[in-house]
This record gives structure tokens, sequence and C-alpha cells, in this order.
């Protein structure tokens, strides 16, 4: 079996990336073996549950106040709208429910609106993920308490690169925000963005952060960049496709146990990109329509390619990894 590592070296990294594409392939299709049913994907729904108006100026993010992009602000959805989106999802074959907020940081206030969704949606059986911005220690118990599985927080990208794209949280801010989730004992959804101009050097410093924390993430979602008019890295040079897929290879053979998520992009994404990511590894995807704000496969579509290449959603695997 794999070994759990958490001592990546940068050299090492660097060379796996490096490695020729069918060779590299291989052998993160057999860690994918070792480690998973291999014609399995876990199905995840993302519902924006208050969007827009958000205080950071993340370069990539149309919820941003600092950017033009022609957002409407709304407020915190409804209890049962957020109710009826879950068992739409449900309905749809997702096994978890992910909700995001617009904020730097939810107030307690806010937090215990977000408590009662999450509390709804576990009484219809799913698992639930959060992604709100950044946590306290004291939150981040409080949603352990309720009963959360995952929160996601992103690193977006290498601690040398970041500041080209966020100016407004530290990177330290992040890391931060995870040992938080961390210590309260909720699973973690981190990951990055991959085509925001970084280099080769970035992806590799994101994939060694990532994969050298005292825990693996439990789920690792590697977003392809969605450009958006209005937004600071709107018109970048776009990712060569096999670089996005090595990375995603990678993903695999440096967190063997996690998840490994498809998730923003899918939808500029060919049906033969996204087969080579799922052979090299990746067995989640967000399904639905929209993430958050921007455009995804339709639910029909990603049936069609799962019934042409053999996939089917996973049934549910509850629980952490690790913890």
């Amino acid at each position: 079996m794999s070994e759990l590592r958490h001592d990546w070296r940068i050299e090492e990294v660097s060379a796996l990336l490096a490695m020729p594409f069918s060779d590299l392939m291989f052998h993160a299709h057999q860690v994918h073996r070792e480690n998973f049913p291999a014609n399995q994907v876990q199905i995840s729904t993302l519902l924006s549950i208050k969007t827009g108006a958000c205080p950071e100026d993340c370069g990539y993010c149309s919820q941003s106040a600092k950017h033009d992009t022609t957002l409407e602000r709304e407020r915190l959805l409804p209890l049962q709208e957020v109710i009826d989106s879950a068992k739409t999802a449900r309905e749809n074959g997702a096994t978890r429910f992910c909700m995001g907020a617009a904020w730097r940081n939810p107030t307690d206030k806010s937090l215990e609106r977000v408590i009662e969704m999450v509390q709804a949606v576990k009484d219809l059986g799913m698992e639930t993920c959060v992604t709100l911005g950044m946590l306290t220690d004291r939150q981040a118990h409080r949603l352990k308490e309720a009963g959360l599985d995952y929160y996601n927080h992103n690193l977006d990208t290498s601690p040398e690169f970041y500041g080209n794209v966020i100016s407004t949280r530290t990177y330290q801010d992040r890391l931060d925000t995870l040992d938080n989730v961390r210590n309260a004992g909720i699973n973690v959804c981190c990951g990055g963005i991959l085509g925001m101009g970084e280099t080769r050097y970035d992806r590799a410093r994101l994939l060694q952060q990532l994969a050298n924390m005292k825990f693996h993430p439990e789920s690792v979602p590697i977003n392809d960049l969605v450009q958006i008019e209005g937004t600071p890295l709107n018109g970048v040079e776009k990712l060569d496709p096999f670089e996005f897929i090595r990375t995603v290879a990678v993903a695999r053979v440096m967190m063997p146990k996690s998840y490994v998520r498809l998730s923003a992009g899918r939808a500029e994404m060919t049906d033969e990109m996204q087969a080579w990511c799922f052979f090299a590894g990746a067995n989640s995807i967000f399904y639905g329509e929209k993430l958050l704000t921007t455009e995804n496969p339709e639910e029909s579509h990603d049936q069609q390619l799962f019934a042409r290449l053999g996939i089917e959603a996973e049934s549910g695997r509850v629980g952490s990894t690790y913890m």
C-alpha cells in the first residue's frame, strides 16, 4: 500500500510533475487502485447560501465587492430554500451537500443560522460541508458540536505566488483557520486553483503544502480557473490541459487516501480531459448546473459521461480517514 508521507521535498514533487505523461498516469492510477475503487466517484453539490459583497479582493472571484462583475448582492438564503435544494441534490445522487457564504468571516449570529442549515441537511441523511471564510477556534468547535462533517478552506496557490492573487488575507490566516478546523475534529477540504498565471514550481509548492500537513486533507479540490469579466485574472493565459491532469495525478500520488475532486472549471473541460483526470485519480466531483456563481456541467451530461466511462456514483463513505 502507498505510504502516507508528510515530509515531501520540493525536488521530489517537481520530479513527479516532470515525469513522462504515460509514466505518471500509470503510477498515479496504481496508487488510486490501491486506495479506492477504480470506477467510483463521490458526488457533492454546492450551493451559495449568501452571494456577493465579500470584502476580500481574491483576484479570481466574482463575489468580491472590490471587482466590477455586476453580480448582485443577496442575503443569506431562507432555511427552507436550503432544505429544498439539498433534497433535490440527494435525489440526483449527491451524498454530500456543501454550502458557501461570501464572508471574510462569519459573525456568531450568522454562524447560528448556518448551523440550522447544517443540522437540517444532516437530518436528510447527507454529509455536510460549509465554506464561510476564516474561523476562530471557538467557532470551529461550535460547528463540530452541530455535527458538521467537512469545512472547506483552500490555500489557492503557493505561498510565493499568493500575494499576486490576494492582499486582504494572508497565507498564515488560511493556515490558522485550517488548524482551528482540524483541532475541532472536523474533516478538512482544502485544495487550490490552477491557471492563475502561476508556474509549475508554484503548483509543486501548493501540493507540498497540502501533503506536508500533519494530516492530509480528506478532500482536495483542484479547480481550473474560470475567468470572469471584471476580475483581475480575466484574460490570463489558460493552463495547458495536460498540466492540469499532471497536477491531479501528483495530488493522488502524494495524498493517496484523500478524495481528489474536480471542482470549478469542468464546464470548460472536454470529456476526454475529465476522463484522463479520473484515470489519474480524481474521484469526486461537484454535481449541478452552478458552483456558487460559475457554470458547471448539467447533471444529464455527467450521467452520460459516467455511463460512457463505466463509472458509478459512490453510495457514501461517511467519516474521517484519520480522525
